[in-house]
């Protein structure tokens, strides 16, 4: 509960008028004392007042891609049965304030509220709850009170199509990466016999009763597995402008990208922060959507220990793939040393920095360096690269 100014001179000169009054025996100025003590009390229990609200909220949808429209639907109900709530509402949606029709909302009665989302940013806009103001009708007390849950929208970073995905060190049950070898050890399905196949595959069972050659085909069992490491240092990402460092941006939908392409081709992928609680040093899979994790992910700074250190140190125990995708910025460019103690550990490494002034030398031999200025750089380079 807040008292206006109005409010602090009105008790002020209630005081004044009843301490005079008594004390100098004048009756008249103790009246207007209790008048004005009395408009105080009731600007209290107005104001205090509080009103049967429910308010449901949803947004539609609540995980969009940056740019892509989301709408709030917010629904207010006055619940109470004897009279009307003059209220003054507004509901909170990221940094701004909705304002909210509900002046003079009659009982059982409700109103309907439909505003977008800013999207245009990645992260997590919470929306609600909503603020209720209810004031006295002079001016002198002011309270608010808060209705509703927090919703929260997850804008993911924008993502970038990428046709081809690694093959990594191993390959598919299923034959669901492209260069699978055949005629390895698991056996796929049976087929024709073609100029070439060798005999010893054939099926001669199966041949006798169709009454042409059949022959096995078989696939490898093992699936490439890619490790994503982003690099979230704020000494990576030097360069803020508006609080947002768009190399950092861009590398936030390089993820994005690589994880929508492996899990379109049905294949193992982990998302590692290199700094923050959910860095490498705290598991291999802390949990959550990786695309609400690259929503909700900031630059993590002032650290006292190395932060990639211990990341690099950490997989190189672990081996959690085949095929490690670093994904830094400009201020890295010195640190890509430090991967080498990574090569025996992973077959396949792409390093990729974004908005580096000057091309960025290999850390170690076999590492595949790529120098882009955004996302859609780092798209049209990924299809090119040799591996695969």
């Amino acid at each position: 509960m807040i008292v206006t100014a109005r409010g602090y001179g009105l008790l002020a000169a209630a005081v004044t008028l009843l301490g005079t009054g008594f004390r100098f025996a004048y009756p008249e100025l103790a009246l207007l004392g209790v008048a004005a003590a009395g408009a105080f009390g009731y600007a209290l229990v107005t104001a205090g007042w509080r009103p049967r609200l429910a308010v449901d909220r949803h947004a539609d949808p609540d995980r969009v891609g940056r740019g892509e429209p989301a709408t709030v639907h917010l629904t207010i109900g006055n619940r109470g049965r004897l009279r009307p709530a003059n209220l003054l509402a507004e509901d909170r949606c990221g940094p701004r304030r909705v304002p909210v029709p509900v002046l003079r909302l009659r009982p059982g009665r409700d109103t309907r509220v439909s505003y977008p989302v800013p999207t245009t940013r990645r992260g997590v806009v919470p929306v609600g709850p909503l603020r209720v103001t209810r004031r006295d009708p002079l001016g002198l007390v002011t309270l608010t009170r808060r209705y509703g849950d927090r919703v929260d929208v997850w804008v993911h970073p924008r993502v970038h199509p990428l046709h081809a995905v690694p093959t990594g060190a191993g390959r598919s049950l299923d034959g669901r990466v492209d260069r699978v070898p055949h005629g390895s050890i698991t056996f796929d399905s049976l087929r024709e016999y073609v100029v070439g196949d060798e005999l010893r595959r054939v099926h001669w069972r199966t041949s006798a009763r169709v009454g042409e050659l059949m022959v096995r085909e078989h696939v490898d069992t093992s699936l490439p597995r890619i490790v994503v490491l982003l690099d979230n240092r704020a000494h990576a990402h030097p360069t803020v402008v508006d609080g947002v460092a768009d190399t950092f941006e861009s590398a936030c939908e390089a993820a994005a990208s690589v994880l929508v392409a492996a899990l379109r081709d049905d294949l193992p992928v982990t998302l590692l922060l290199v700094a923050g609680p959910d860095g490498p040093a705290a598991g291999p899979d802390p949990g959550g959507s990786p695309l609400d994790r690259l929503a909700a992910v900031e630059l993590h700074g002032g650290a006292l220990d190395d932060p990639l250190r211990t990341a690099t140190t950490r997989l190189r125990q672990d081996r959690l793939g085949d095929t490690l995708v670093l994904l830094t910025g400009p201020g890295a460019q010195g640190d890509l040393g430090r991967l080498g103690a990574l090569r025996g550990a992973y077959p396949s490494m792409l390093v990729t920095v974004f908005g580096a002034d000057a091309p960025t030398p290999a850390g170690t031999a076999g590492m595949v360096v790529l120098d882009v200025a955004d996302g859609a750089g780092f798209a049209a380079e990924w299809d090119g690269v040799r591996p695969w």
